[in-house]
């Protein structure tokens, strides 16, 4: 698995493996515990290498993050701002994944996944769930941030210990709208080791999530993609009441 993908432009954008996938590259260190729905997602691969992506906490009982984290187990960290800091860390395994069900592994259309915790998140100063923005209205939204532990810069090595945030713009696009994504473009936004975090916008919800990266055929700077929360809004709702109906 790799946190997050490049393609090559045109009407197809599939996407190639990227060269960076980890930190947020230009942002600034966050206000400790300023975003206290922040995930760190550690995902332990089936080949025994470790990873991370980002996640956010929807309520006690779910994460979110991108289908393209899936993996053979994960533990969700909650209350992180610096990971070499244990002090206020719940760590929580996950009982069960849900990848979208129409999640493309190729093109990463629907790059949305739902992770069910073995036990209940303990919500306090510094754990709180996110609101989910609501339908699309065809308009962009404004004021995006993006937050993650992810590469400082695309040829780092190493994840930043502490979380980092940047702003970021929405462009119009029409490829990207077509596949269902929010994209960004320019020489800053997130990398690898961000994957799945979210795209928080107006009001403070979260409209997207940290999906990939595609260089455009015609040449430029990279457009990063986010899937969008409104599209995929019955997915998420069906699939949380299915999955506690069944406890």
């Amino acid at each position: 698995m790799h946190d997050m993908f490049e393609a090559n432009g045109g009407s197809n954008l599939v996407p190639l493996l990227l060269v960076y996938s980890g930190k947020i590259i230009g942002g600034h260190e966050a206000v400790p515990h300023s975003r206290p729905y922040m995930v760190l997602l550690e995902i332990n691969m089936s080949d025994g290498q470790k990873k991370h992506c980002g996640g956010f906490l929807l309520n006690e009982d779910f994460v979110m993050t991108a289908a393209h984290c899936c993996a053979k187990s994960y533990t969700v960290l909650l209350g992180a701002h610096n990971v070499n800091s244990n002090s206020e860390i719940q760590r929580i395994s996950v009982e069960q994944a849900f990848p979208h069900k129409h999640f493309n592994a190729t093109s990463l259309v629907n790059d949305v996944m739902l992770l069910k915790l073995s036990t209940k998140a303990n919500f306090n100063e510094n754990v709180k769930p996110i609101p989910l923005a609501g339908r699309d209205n065809g308009t962009l939204p404004k004021s995006c941030i993006l937050s993650g532990w992810g590469r400082t810069d695309k040829n780092g090595k190493y994840m930043s210990p502490k979380l980092m945030e940047i702003s970021v713009t929405l462009i119009d696009n029409k490829e990207c709208a077509i596949e269902n994504f929010y994209c960004s473009q320019g020489d800053t936004g997130p990398a690898e080791g961000d994957s799945g975090g979210p795209l928080v916008c107006e009001d403070g919800k979260a409209f997207g999530v940290v999906s990939s990266a595609v260089t455009p055929h015609s040449g430029g700077s990279d457009i990063y993609r986010y899937s969008k929360i409104p599209d995929s809004r019955n997915w998420i709702f069906s699939t949380i009441g299915n999955a506690m109906i069944k406890v």
